[in-house]
């Protein structure tokens, strides 16, 4: 038969266990409300991981390929098309500044089936879809590149709405030409009327480009210095649906998430519903 104190001794060690549960889940709780209170809380599972979703110095894929053969480009001389710029050109940036060319990369593809691969078909910009004045005619460039709206760098590919910018091409063609501007500094030059960043250089990111011997020759090793972001830069992602599923629902009611693309999207789209109105 069992002693009292053996007894005791086992009542006592659940009551310890839950206890202590209770005690640590309180303090979790605490904690995390606490953090929404005083902060704000990563807006997607990937910042969570430690990958940013919004930060300065993403600088995008490793696809350089940019605009599209026939985007104009504004220089002091007025619009250019961008393969007529030379290297020493100067175009003029969204801050008002002029600025020589220093190398211009170009990418050539070439069709090979009956149609083209989606990574390479441009992102068409329709004229106006992001205000009453711009594009001030159709804008073309690649899924990757980057335009500078509200002050921030998003992805072409993250503005499509499936009406006034989408995947497409202006005609059907063998060949797609893109090319891309490098100035001294990252910069936002004005395509169409679009502010739309210049090459950001690093590391040797130019051996993307089918004439990057060009630039070796041009630009020894060590030439240039790292490059800083123009602005900070921004992404299209799901993972704040997925975060905030996660989390309790008094914390989510006082999140405050930074969604600049998605923002930016929205309105867009309904600036598209509102044209073909």
């Amino acid at each position: 038969m069992s002693s009292k104190k053996e007894r005791q001794a086992q009542i006592n060690g659940p009551r310890r266990h839950f206890l202590g549960l209770a005690a640590a889940t309180g303090a979790k709780i605490a904690a995390l409300s606490a953090l929404a209170a005083t902060t704000v809380l990563p807006s997607s599972i990937a910042q969570a991981m430690g990958t940013p979703w919004w930060k300065k110095g993403d600088h995008g894929g490793g696809d350089p390929m940019c605009f599209l053969c026939g985007t104009l480009i504004m220089t002091p001389a007025g619009e250019i098309a961008i393969e007529s710029l030379l290297i020493g050109d100067f175009v003029k940036t969204v801050h008002g500044k002029t600025m020589a060319v220093k190398w211009i990369g170009r990418h050539l593809y070439k069709r090979n089936g009956a149609s083209w691969p989606a990574s390479v078909v441009p992102i068409r910009i329709a004229q106006h879809a992001i205000d009453q004045r711009t594009p001030n005619r159709d804008l073309y460039v690649s899924p990757g590149h980057r335009l500078l709206i509200d002050g921030v760098l998003i992805r072409a590919k993250d503005l499509v709405n499936g009406i006034s910018i989408a995947p497409a091409l202006p005609d059907d063609r063998e060949m797609i030409e893109y090319y891309h501007v490098l100035l001294d500094t990252h910069e936002a030059i004005l395509a169409e009327g679009v502010a739309a960043e210049t090459f950001f250089l690093r590391s040797n990111n130019h051996e993307a480009f089918t004439n990057f011997g060009e630039y070796a020759r041009l630009h020894p090793a060590g030439e240039h210095s790292v490059m800083t972001p123009l602005a900070p830069s921004a992404v299209l992602d799901s993972g704040r649906e997925q975060l905030k599923a996660l989390l309790p629902v008094g914390i989510r009611r006082v999140l405050q998430v930074r969604e600049p693309v998605r923002k930016t999207h929205q309105r867009l789209a309904l600036r598209a519903e509102q044209m073909i109105s």
